[in-house]
């Protein structure tokens, strides 16, 4: 039998055989991240990387070890990986979806693009906010009010505008104003207002903005629009049909009158709308609501003051876009956070329109938007089958997902607005695992899913990447921090959040 020749080279594991020292394991290489000055000599790379490194950095590969830079901003703008800029954020609570958005948010205002916290209910962002040198503004039973009416700065900026850009801006805040004063009306009552009192809605804000002295008596009230209905100016009667007859206006507007008398009066909705806004959201600054007073049990109240909260945000961004379409102001983009979406789709049927038409802006108008909510079953919770699938499709139109631990419950529904793999499926649910026991020490130990995520986008394979706070990030995101202060006074302590 002929013996084989020795190889002319060694292969990757040196020279094989009995006696020549072949490496069982072959340790990787020590890897380094520099940028093309540090590293000129080296640049262009032979290999690229595995994972987009355009955008905020997020983390690292669970895969290959690489970093992963992403935020829809610069996905959308400069990547031009999605076409749309904006991300919806599910998982269940205590794995970090509110921690991976506060990362985007806190790399982009480096980018020079403005977070914008509109309902923060923990707070997780106050702390963040004020570090950058943003607005904070509280709303709650004796903290601060929000007057819905307000049309905040639209009425300056329309006095700095002419023409059509003026008409626009008096247009939306109209628009804004009456939806959000049926938003509430849905809250109240449960259900939308009818088409008539839609009318009659619009018609009596018209009135108002032509009879309201804004420069004596300063925006008007919800309780100024009650007074107009009330008085039943003839426009107003018009849009009521009441064929020239009193008391058949009164029958028509009587609920909606109600309505408006809980909202002023004190009802299940106290008189956060009922008085002139306490702090008006700038435009010019990142920004934080914070409503972190508001009881979990009072979910009304809570889904009222986020509607209230987004559409006056969103307000104030239109009106500084208008102006910076005229060349009066600076382009700013801004990065809109919308937490515990769920929340406000729950308050009551048809809340999904309302959401839609209080949160819709242009691509083109530089704005990201994140959404966060914990699971599809949420989302999937709501009275009929029309609002389901609308709100199914805020998760399939999102330009990206990024989905945390998900128990097995969710994967048909999760499925059917985000492609899946078996294989992904299998890692979201292993994310979801309660922390174990350690025995050594006596607590529990790191959940095995916090700060994992899974960036999907259209039918590509996800990107597991792992999310590690750096020393400042854990003082700003220390949720734990109130517990942490009475177990130090009870001689025990809490582990600092992992990430």
């Amino acid at each position: 039998m002929k013996r084989r020749p020795p190889p002319a080279a060694p292969g990757p594991r040196g020279w094989p055989g009995r006696g020549r020292g072949a490496a069982t394991v072959v340790h990787a290489p020590d890897e380094w991240r520099a940028t093309t000055v540090q590293a000129c000599g080296l640049w262009p790379f032979a290999v690229g990387a595995g994972t987009p490194v355009t955008g905020v950095p997020l983390g690292r590969n669970l895969l290959s070890g690489a970093t992963l830079c992403c935020d829809p901003i610069s996905w959308f703008q400069r990547a031009r990986l999605i076409s749309n800029p904006s991300v919806f954020v599910l998982g269940r609570p205590g794995l970090g979806k509110s921690t991976v958005v506060r990362r985007m948010a806190l790399g982009l205002a480096g980018y020079g693009v403005l977070p914008m916290v509109l309902g923060d209910l923990k707070p997780d962002y106050v702390d963040l906010v004020e570090a950058v040198g943003g607005q904070v503004v509280r709303l709650g039973p004796g903290r601060g009010h929000l007057n819905v009416l307000d049309p905040g700065e639209a009425a300056a900026a329309a006095r700095r505008l002419t023409g059509e850009a003026r008409q626009q801006v008096l247009a939306d805040a109209h628009g804004r104003r009456q939806a959000i004063v049926s938003a509430l009306v849905t809250v109240v009552r449960g259900a939308p207002p009818s088409d008539r009192e839609e009318t009659v809605l619009d018609r009596g804000l018209r009135v108002l903005d032509d009879t309201h002295d804004g420069a004596r008596l300063g925006a008007p009230t919800l309780r100024h629009l009650l007074e107009v209905l009330r008085a039943a100016p003839e426009a107003v009667r018009a849009a009521a049909l009441d064929r020239g007859d009193r008391s058949r206006y009164d029958e028509v507007t009587e609920e909606l009158e109600a309505t408006l008398v809980g909202l002023v009066g004190g009802g299940r909705l106290g008189r956060v709308f009922a008085e002139p806004t306490s702090t008006p959201i700038r435009r010019d600054r990142p920004v934080v609501v914070d409503v972190s007073s508001l009881d979990d049990a009072q979910g009304d109240l809570q889904a009222a003051v986020l509607l209230a909260c987004w559409s006056a945000g969103f307000g104030a961004i239109s009106v500084a876009h208008a102006l910076a379409d005229a060349g009066l102001e600076p382009r700013r983009h801004h990065f809109v956070v919308l937490d515990e979406l769920w929340r406000a789709l729950r308050a009551g049927r048809g809340m999904v329109d309302r959401v839609d038409a209080l949160t819709r802006l242009n691509r083109q108008r530089g704005v990201g938007t994140a959404m966060v909510s914990h699971t599809m079953g949420d989302l999937l919770a709501l009275p009929t089958e029309e609002d389901r699938i609308k709100a199914r499709g805020f998760v399939e139109r999102a330009g990206m997902v990024i989905c945390a631990g998900l128990p097995a419950a969710e994967m048909p529904a999760l499925t059917q607005a985000v492609p899946l793999s078996r294989a992904e499926q299998e890692l979201l649910q292993g994310w979801q695992d309660p922390p174990s026991w350690d025995p050594g020490t006596g607590p529990e130990v790191e959940p095995p899913g916090r700060g994992h995520f899974l960036v999907k986008v259209g039918g590509r394979p996800g990107i597991p990447v792992r999310l590690t706070l750096t020393a400042v990030e854990r003082q700003l995101s220390d949720t734990n921090r109130l517990w942490r202060e009475l177990s130090r006074s009870a001689g025990d302590d809490l582990p600092a959040p992992a990430g």
